[in-house]
């Protein structure tokens, strides 16, 4: 049996193919496995994985067999599908891309625009997998943007969008409401559209009328959530609002998940890689100018006065500038890298930024080096936080998990 990473791998995980048809094709090649179970689907720009790890975690403890699919994932491309919060097997994930495989030839043996990009062949495997473990509700998260994301190949029950910024513009656009008009493409005819209360000025106008050209019914979530909530930073209570509001809609479909549960899916869920302190070291995503302020704001609660040392990394396509424009009046020293991927920027790039912005910065051949000398810089009791990509996030899970 071939083994499912080497094969993964094969198909260019960095490589950006957009479009709707060959998702098409490959659903109905499937016999529609996204049929079987009611989808919760949802886009943004920030915070869009941790309301759909939230909302998941609230299925599952209405006692509904749910399935969770993510992107990107921190270590294992296994994390991308799971079910009751379990990752998918290597064994059962061997399993969906044969039967993906034997489903599409055209995807192996025809034409290469017929070949399947790597999201698309992992989006395919996950609703595999989710038909064949017998899930009750699936929680969808878009890849990238929404019109022509391949998750957007199915018809959910209920459509979130979570806060909207300015990321990945050379696809989206230059402005928040190009972005939002692709991200709310998501939204379908008769399909509840529930939206994060909090968004860039005229952002929910746009939603709004995105909506309404589709016949969606369109509902603004909460600002906030009152209860206790499991993942760190004073943004999580927005999501957590958006992740009951989508919920409650998904309960009026005729899915019922009731607040005692919601409450408590918000309250134990885990999304690693936010805000996530691990053997000293504070993990965050953030990897654009909004993420970084959310951190921002959360580094001032827990380390006033700036004692942080940053361990930074970035991707080429971020914005690098902003991100650490957002955090300089947080952070006291720089400790740069670049992320092990070859979408990384430069650490030399990082530290002409840096410079720039009068931080001051050390850069480093990698991230065992860049944590090691932000450890050494912060023996008088000063915080060291890892962030500026997803990418650079699961390389230091995987060196600060313990042996």
């Amino acid at each position: 049996m071939i083994d499912p990473h080497r094969y993964l791998e094969a198909l260019s995980p960095l490589a950006m193919r957009f479009g709707l048809q060959r998702m098409a094709r490959g659903l109905e090649a499937l016999g529609h496995p996204e049929r079987l179970a009611p989808i919760l689907h949802v886009a943004g720009t920030n915070g869009k994985g941790s309301t759909c790890a939230m909302a998941a975690a609230a299925l599952g403890a209405a006692g509904l067999r749910t399935g969770l699919y993510t992107s990107p994932h921190l270590e294992r491309f296994n994390e991308r599908i799971a079910v009751d919060g379990e990752a998918i097997g290597d064994g059962d994930l061997s399993e969906a891309v044969a039967e993906v495989r034997a489903a599409c030839p055209w995807h192996d043996g025809g034409e290469p625009e017929d070949r399947l990009s790597y999201f698309e062949f992992a989006t395919l495997a996950g609703l595999v997998h989710f038909a064949h473990a017998g899930v009750r509700v699936t929680v969808l998260e878009v890849g990238l943007g929404g019109r022509l994301d391949a998750t957007n190949a199915v018809t959910p029950a209920v459509t979130a969008v979570a806060s909207i910024g300015l990321d990945h513009t050379q696809w989206l656009g230059e402005t928040v409401d190009a972005v939002a008009r692709e991200k709310g493409a998501i939204f379908k005819a008769g399909v509840p559209a529930v939206v994060h209360a909090v968004q860039p000025p005229g952002v929910l106008e746009v939603l709004r009328q995105v909506a309404a050209g589709a016949g969606a019914p369109f509902e603004v979530a909460p600002a906030g959530w009152e209860g206790q909530v499991a993942l760190a930073g004073a943004h999580q209570r927005g999501n957590a609002g958006l992740a009951a509001a989508a919920l409650r809609a998904l309960g009026r479909t005729g899915l019922a998940v009731g607040e005692t549960e919601i409450a408590r899916g918000i309250a134990t869920v885990r999304w690693p890689g936010r805000l996530e302190l691990m053997d000293g070291v504070l993990l965050d995503g953030a990897h654009n100018p909004d993420g970084a302020r959310a951190l921002a704001a959360a580094l001032a609660e827990r380390s006033p006065g700036g004692r942080v040392e940053l361990v930074f990394g970035a991707l080429g396509d971020k914005d690098h500038r902003g991100m650490l424009e957002a955090l300089a009046g947080s952070v006291r020293r720089l400790h740069l890298v670049a992320p092990a991927t070859t979408r990384a920027r430069s650490a030399e790039e990082l530290r002409s930024a840096a410079e720039a912005l009068g931080l001051a910065a050390d850069r480093y051949d990698g991230l065992a080096d860049a944590l090691a000398g932000a450890r050494l810089a912060a023996r008088d009791g000063a915080l060291v936080v890892v962030a500026g990509s997803l990418y650079l996030v699961g390389e230091a899970r995987a060196l600060l998990r313990p042996r």
